[in-house]
């Protein structure tokens, strides 16, 4: 009970810093992310290791990861897909590939130089390749962003996770058997990507069937709810049978809203996701905050030049990278010259990728998985906290701010 109070209270929290930096004119994802470091167990362990460590909270996070994806795959419409899709499928390839060899041509060369192993800078692009969408996709919510780029960037948070697990679990395979480390984790290529997708899938063919026919916004929500838990349930059974779990919430999430949003109605699937808007409201909270907390902002003051080096390689391989397959589509010009902004974003899925290589390292090159550790750790920190002013200007350059424009409005009058 006392976790539970614990956990009540920082949400509280962190809608309080939230509103604040909203003042400033900045999102109120900023101050989600930066009320969770400093509540967070480097902080003021508010939210301290037995609440983040804690069975249920870990099943509630990945219950509003889900939530979050909810709100990516109902935006998979395959009527919407058919007229960019194109462009998303290439571009999402341009700016993946493309992060992944900047960083990894930058450390490699790096570490040639300075006598350590080649294979490292491999390791740092295939995590730097991953976007965490969360923070992006809260600034959509939060200031009702709307136009080519806000259309390009949801479907690419879906297929961007899809495209950055195959290439570092393929990174991390390699090196593993040239470490000869034990068994490789090549098959956790196939799981980590068709797992959640075919379990959010089937669990969403059930919810959308039941949704089909229209009901009141508390029955509907009810139903939404019952059978996304049951996808949850789903994927923690999976995780359980894995000696590492592997299930991508955020995938089941999308997989089961993709195939919901196929089913039904363009009316009725607008019908369902205003029923849904509370509960999506709170899930970001939560995931923001989740992602902020283990963070721990004194790594800003260590932070060396691999970590500059990491922080300014990835950013021109995700901008670049978006801009190069945005004008080979012939994309908007706002989406070739801003969308790369708004892919910044990292943190969550870093870490989740710096775990993995840091266990893989750690019995064959200690010395490697420490490098590893240390430069992504504050990376996570300083880059998360930048990331999200740059993407919220990237929506406000392209001219997508609706809710901000609405609020000069009233005030003009």
């Amino acid at each position: 009970m006392l976790l539970v109070l614990r956990l009540i209270l920082s949400v509280l929290l962190a809608v309080i810093a939230g509103n604040m930096i909203k003042k400033l004119k900045l999102p109120s994802i900023l101050g989600w992310l930066i009320a969770g470091m400093i509540i967070g167990p480097h902080g003021f362990a508010l939210m301290n290791e037995s609440l983040l460590n804690a069975e249920w909270y870990q099943i509630t996070i990945h219950f509003f990861e889900a939530t979050v994806g909810v709100m990516i795959g109902s935006e998979l419409v395959w009527k919407r897909l058919k007229k960019a899709g194109k462009m998303i499928f290439v571009t999402t390839l341009t700016q993946s590939l493309g992060t992944f060899l900047i960083v990894s041509f930058a450390f490699s060369a790096i570490f040639h130089f300075i006598d350590l192993p080649f294979y490292m800078g491999f390791i740092f692009g295939g995590i730097a390749l991953a976007t965490a969408p969360a923070p992006a996709l809260s600034i959509v919510k939060e200031f009702e962003t709307e136009g080519p780029v806000t259309n390009a960037l949801i479907p690419m948070a879906a297929l961007d996770d899809i495209v950055g697990s195959v290439v570092f679990f393929t990174t991390i395979a390699l090196v593993s058997n040239k470490l000869s480390a034990g068994d490789s984790p090549a098959y956790m290529i196939p799981l980590v990507i068709f797992a959640p997708l075919l379990l959010g899938a089937v669990v969403g063919a059930m919810s959308g069937y039941l949704l089909k026919k229209e009901n009141s916004s508390i029955i509907t929500l009810a139903i939404l709810l019952t059978t996304l838990a049951v996808s949850v349930i789903l994927g923690l059974t999976v995780n359980s049978f894995l000696s590492d779990p592997i299930i991508n919430f955020m995938l089941v999430g999308m997989a089961f809203s993709g195939v919901l949003a196929n089913m039904v109605s363009e009316e009725r699937l607008e019908e369902i996701l205003i029923a849904f808007n509370p509960i999506l409201n709170l899930a970001l909270i939560m995931v923001i905050l989740s992602l902020g907390a283990p963070l721990d902002y004194h790594l800003i003051l260590g932070a060396g030049w691999f970590t500059a080096i990491y922080i300014v390689s990835r950013t021109l391989g995700k901008y670049f990278g978006a801009y190069f397959g945005a004008s080979i589509t012939h994309a908007p010009e706002t989406v070739k010259k801003y969308l790369g902004f708004t892919l910044l974003p990292h943190s969550g899925v870093s870490l989740v990728f710096t775990g993995i290589a840091v266990s893989t390292l750690s019995a064959s090159a200690p010395e490697e998985a420490v490098i590893i550790q240390g430069t992504s750790a504050a990376a996570a920190v300083i880059n998360e906290i930048i990331a999200v002013f740059m993407a919220k200007k990237g929506f406000e350059w392209a001219g997508e701010f609706h809710k901000e424009e609405n609020y000069q409005r009233i005030e003009a009058r």
